[in-house]
């Protein structure tokens, strides 16, 4: 490669390299510094990062993290891939809870029994501060699931009741909602919708003239486990414990509180949903005790998934993830075993057992472009896909 081909236009420049893959894109950035500044533009990089595990991009094409360089995302989504990551355990605790969590930003939200705990990550991948950044709290008896919505915290707990906390502030509202346990919540657009063991599932105002009136009672006819409302904000699914001979997903319009449809037809009694989200207005992931991920397309059919994937040994999947493209994370009922599934494969990329030998489901886990954090009954676990250990791999 001559002086010459420095000499030519940027714009001709990024153009030529354009066609070239990652492996080749970094090995042109290691011959002089201007190649390197070129071979690290993200527009470079985009095509390739569209096509990586966890990269931030969606499946719309929409860029989740822009503020992060692209390049430094292919990196990390390898680690992903390989399974490399460095792990550690955060936080403690003596006795055995259910915890739920949250990232947003510099915060993680970890439910600890009755109280919401705001832990403050630190800078540079460097953990957590141990000292929570701040408590939320009002639940008599312990929080079972909560969102982040519009700078406010919507908890449901075993107290039947749901709380709402405004998080830069120390305003809260706490009314009660179910006769029973508030098992889950989910709230976009000033709507709420919140599922329960009382067999009902309930729709709510958050209009600040109308805070907590509720819209609509659902007769479920089951135990309600999971809740996800619809993106258009036009319908909402709830995931049920299959007592009977009702499928556990059904699909709700928001606006009447009418059936729309059911889901699948082959559940097995007591294949109940224990998590559910959608990635699109028309595409949807559910897990449970039947061991199965399943990814459904209300376009195609509703009676079938599209595609689903089975954990091994029999475990039930009890939360899931998925970085809105073609990577979703679970977490199974035994051993802390966490998954990493690749939808364009039909077997398990990568497993981590956090718990071994002692044996705890992973109640809830979160990640982000670099970081996954897993919620066990004693101990909250992180691994970190940015700086990776050899001491440390998958089985």
């Amino acid at each position: 490669m001559g002086p010459h081909f420095l000499q030519l236009p940027e714009e001709l420049l990024l153009l030529i390299l354009s066609y070239l893959d990652g492996q080749a894109l970094g090995r042109l950035g290691q011959v002089c510094r201007r190649l390197c500044a070129l071979a690290g533009r993200d527009a470079l990089w985009r095509r390739t990062a569209r096509k990586c595990l966890n990269s931030g991009f969606l499946q719309q094409g929409t860029d989740a993290f822009p503020g992060i360089s692209v390049k430094e995302r292919v990196r990390v989504s390898q680690n992903w891939k390989n399974g490399r990551c460095r792990r550690d355990i955060l936080l403690k605790w003596k006795r055995n809870l259910m915890p739920w969590l949250q990232i947003s930003g510099d915060l993680l939200y970890l439910s600890q029994a009755e109280e919401i705990r705001a832990y403050q990550l630190r800078p540079n991948n460097n953990g957590l501060h141990r000292r929570p950044f701040t408590v939320f709290l009002g639940h008599q008896e312990d929080v079972c699931r909560f969102i982040i919505s519009n700078s406010h915290i919507i908890s449901g707990g075993g107290d039947g009741k749901i709380a709402l906390h405004k998080i830069h502030s120390p305003a809260s509202i706490l009314f009660t909602a179910h006769e029973q346990d508030v098992n889950c919540v989910d709230g976009h657009g000033g709507i709420l919708v919140s599922g329960s063991r009382d067999r009902t599932t309930r729709v709510w105002s958050l209009a600040s003239n109308r805070l907590g009136q509720c819209l609509h009672t659902i007769q479920t006819e089951d135990r309600v486990w999971s809740i996800a409302i619809n993106p258009l904000l036009s319908s909402f699914v709830t995931g049920t414990a299959c007592c009977g001979h009702i499928s556990p997903l059904r699909i709700w319009d928001l606006q009447s509180g009418q059936l729309m449809t059911c889901l699948g037809t082959d559940f097995r009694r007591g294949a109940g949903v224990l998590d559910v989200c959608y990635e699109t207005p028309n595409t949807l992931l559910s897990c449970g005790y039947d061991t199965y991920i399943r990814y459904w397309d209300i376009r195609t059919s509703t009676r079938r998934c599209v595609k689903e994937w089975e954990e091994p040994h029999d475990s039930a999947l009890y939360c899931m993830q998925s970085d809105g493209n073609y990577m979703i994370a679970s977490g199974s009922s035994y051993y802390g075993v966490v998954r990493l599934w690749d939808k364009r494969m039909n077997h398990c990329l990568q497993s981590f057992s956090l718990s071994s030998p002692t044996s705890s489901p992973v109640y809830c886990l979160r990640f982000s472009t670099t970081h996954l954090y897993a919620a066990l009954a004693s101990s909250l676990h992180v691994l970190d896909f940015s700086n990776p250990d050899s001491r440390f791999t998958t089985f």
